[in-house]
């Protein structure tokens, strides 16, 4: 229960810092992630890896620097690659960026997976492992099974809101134009509450017809 702790912790914290950046550069609030729940698992993930993989390099905080950069590229990259391959869209795009790869990743936010790697263990995992070691077991391992039930029908939700917009998206349009996917996603919103979050959530997303 100790890794899936360290997992919904920085999914939360990750789901946080994306709401506060967008909210601030779209002046509103606006809610991030592909799941319903406050949690972008992509942080979680990031978090464990760094967490598990990189111990060899705890006392080298500059190769800590480089190996958190290149793993959080690595996953970023291959999590844009699936889901565009799953769900037949592309969740976000870098294009704009100066120094991308395919648009997946860009020197900018691998950057920050490189920073954020040093600070999660020097700073934030010592804290956070801390605070475990004061919480009795058997609460400890109640409240995580709860949250673990809480986000495994999250993920099950939202991957069936999901995959029926995959379905009807495109029926019967032959070409994905940019024109083509504004409309989509104008009867998208009007049909479900979760859709019209899902996609002010990724306001970059567009569907690819393949």
């Amino acid at each position: 229960m100790k890794y899936f702790y360290i997992f919904i912790i920085y999914s939360f914290l990750g789901w946080l810092m994306e709401v506060l950046l967008v909210s601030f550069q779209q002046r509103k609030i606006t809610a991030r992630g592909f799941l319903i729940g406050p949690w972008c698992p992509i942080y979680g993930f990031g978090a464990l890896f760094v967490t598990l993989l990189l111990k060899k390099y705890y006392e080298d905080p500059i190769v800590l620097f480089i190996m958190s950069f290149l793993l959080g590229t690595i996953l970023e990259y291959i999590t844009s690659y699936l889901m565009e391959k799953i769900f037949k869209a592309r969740w976000w795009d870098y294009t704009n960026h100066k120094f991308h790869i395919n648009g997946r990743v860009s020197l900018t936010t691998s950057l920050g997976f490189g920073l954020l790697g040093v600070i999660l263990v020097y700073v934030f995992n010592p804290f956070f492992l801390k605070i475990i070691s004061n919480i009795p077991n058997i609460l400890f391992n109640t409240v995580m099974i709860i949250i673990l039930l809480i986000f495994v029908s999250d993920v099950i939700i939202s991957f069936k809101i999901i995959t029926n917009i995959k379905k009807e998206n495109f029926a019967n349009i032959k070409d994905i134009t940019e024109i083509a996917n504004e409309e989509v996603k104008k009867v998208l919103k009007n049909k479900s509450l979760f859709n019209k979050r899902l996609l002010n959530a990724f306001p970059h997303l567009k569907f690819i017809k393949k």
